[in-house]
């Protein structure tokens, strides 16, 4: 009887969290097009963002093109099929691995950090303080992190793809005894507009997750040190998880349109 009424319990408070959520996105969605914008504020942040998370980004970029090179080279080589790791690598980077590495490391990155800074907030009653002055604090707090982190992703993704066929070209090329000019073309031939398109669309979708998780876990933290640990837990966790889902759910829609 206890398992049953806990997890009652659990699933009480995952429909709750989940109707929250809603509201607040439609909150969002409802004081972004009020006319108060603050444009030095949403510059200054994305600005932050994008200069802090690069080297994540370059590191995450070359290690998985390297280690992506190495293992379809273990797995072609069995078929005599070594000329179609160009291909592999450039399609699996920019269609699934560079939107979903990016993500959840940007997630673990940026997200924690928004959620915490404004946890942090709430517990210090500084949202209280803007409430106070009459600020919005939706277009103050939450429109900057989102745009920034929704604007930045693609850039971020870019560079991903880019790196990590850098770093498949390197592996390939001075390790596996691979034609440099035959990999780069193979690679350019190889990739479509709408491959590269496909990933691009994803990481504004889990550009716009992360920061709304992020944004709601802080604004609903509870009180005190242990609040906001909580609440940077629980907006990466749950940022990886619905990324991971809307991955399929995209790739799904992708893979009948596309």
């Amino acid at each position: 009887m206890i398992f049953i009424e806990n997890l009652g319990k659990s699933f009480i408070n995952l429909i709750s969290s989940v109707g929250k959520l809603i509201l607040f996105i439609a909150l969002f969605f409802r004081y972004f097009f009020k006319p108060k914008f603050y444009l030095k504020i949403n510059f200054k942040y994305f600005i932050n963002v994008f200069i802090s998370s690069i080297p994540i980004i370059a590191l995450t970029g070359i290690f998985s093109g390297m280690v992506l090179a190495l293992q379809s080279y273990t797995g072609f080589s069995r078929f005599s099929a070594e000329s179609a790791i160009p291909n592999i690598v450039v399609l699996t980077l920019t269609r699934e691995l560079g939107p979903v590495l990016t993500g959840l490391m940007i997630s673990a990155r940026v997200g924690s950090s928004i959620a915490a800074e404004i946890a942090t907030m709430r517990v210090t009653e500084q949202i209280d303080a803007l409430k106070t002055l009459n600020t919005n604090y939706y277009n103050y707090l939450v429109t900057p992190r989102v745009l920034a982190l929704t604007l930045t992703m693609p850039i971020f993704v870019t560079l991903v793809d880019f790196i990590g066929v850098m770093g498949g070209y390197l592996v390939s090329v001075y390790k596996l005894g691979f034609n440099e000019n035959l990999y780069l073309l193979n690679t350019i031939n190889f990739l479509s507009l709408s491959d590269y398109l496909s990933g691009i669309f994803k990481a504004l979708v889990f550009g716009f997750i992360i920061s709304i998780v992020s944004c709601y876990s802080g604004l609903y933290s509870g009180k005190g040190a242990f609040g906001v640990g909580s609440a940077t837990t629980n907006s990466v966790v749950v940022s990886s998880i619905l990324i991971l889902f809307s991955n399929y759910i995209l790739t799904e829609i992708f893979f009948w349109w596309i």
